[in-house]
């Protein structure tokens, strides 16, 4: 296994083009968007906002799949390859900085991809840069992605682990239930909220750094380096000139679990 935070560029973008190949590129290239699971979000997100004609952001579009759904669509991801499905801009994503100017787009969407990013707070900062001033964010990533994914856990058998591999594989069904996890979450995002209220902003995203597996694709985020609870992402933004529209600070917020959130950068 490679950790994220070590991983050659050469191995993270030689991971994703191989994946990309076998189940990504095919769902974009082959699928329609209106059958993609994220289509019913994002064409609400283009309604409710009027961004039809608006200069919108993809990041992370892998093949374009959603590049009609508006007017005037950039993508960017890292794979020079995908550019041949493209007959709106795209841009190869290179080191820490998305190749677009400052305040550029009215709109960014992402989905499923900061997860996997392993310089999470730059891309973080990105999306403040990017977008100007009253523009809008819909912002997916697969949350709260779980460590014991990477060693495949849920999909191999027993045999396959020694005597703690088999204690960590019993241990799953517990430490993914509701009950368990709320004692965990629901404390840590209290004591955080109060914090917040009390006028501690957050300059850096609070998130859990996690190993992934560039080797074996065992199951869904195996290949994930972040592991961010929602709840951090809403006062991450909210920190740093964003108002929360989906799920405002007093209220939703806090039992915040999936699903994408809307955020708006402030004048």
């Amino acid at each position: 296994m490679v950790s994220g935070h070590r991983a050659t560029d050469n191995q993270y973008k030689s991971f994703y083009a191989e994946r990309r190949d076998e189940t990504y590129g095919r769902d974009f290239t082959n699928r329609k968007a209106e059958e993609h699971s994220f289509y019913p979000v994002l064409k609400n997100f283009i309604a409710d906002y009027k961004l039809e004609n608006k200069r919108c952001l993809e990041i992370g579009s892998s093949g374009g799949g959603f590049q009609d759904m508006v007017d005037d669509y950039y993508g960017t991801d890292i794979s020079p390859e995908v550019a041949t499905n493209y007959h709106k801009p795209y841009r190869v994503a290179e080191g820490t900085k998305y190749p677009f100017d400052d305040q550029y787009f009215d709109a960014i969407w992402t989905h499923a991809v900061f997860e996997h990013i392993p310089d999470l707070q730059s891309a973080m900062h990105e999306l403040h840069r990017l977008l100007k001033p009253g523009g809008v964010i819909l912002f997916g990533p697969a949350w709260q992605c779980r460590p014991w994914a990477a060693d495949g856990y849920t999909v191999r058998p027993f045999r396959d682990f020694g005597l703690w591999g088999k204690l960590v594989k019993l241990s799953i069904p517990i430490r993914n239930s509701v009950i368990y996890r709320s004692l965990y979450v629901f404390p840590k995002r209290a004591f955080r909220q109060l914090l917040f209220l009390c006028g501690n902003r957050h300059t850096q995203l609070k998130y859990r750094k996690i190993k992934p597996n560039y080797e074996i694709y065992w199951t869904s985020d195996s290949d994930a380096c972040n592991s961010i609870d929602p709840h951090d992402a809403i006062l991450w933004f909210e920190s740093n000139g964003f108002t929360c529209l989906s799920h405002p600070l007093h209220g939703p917020t806090f039992f915040v679990r999936t699903g994408a959130i809307v955020l708006r950068k402030n004048g």
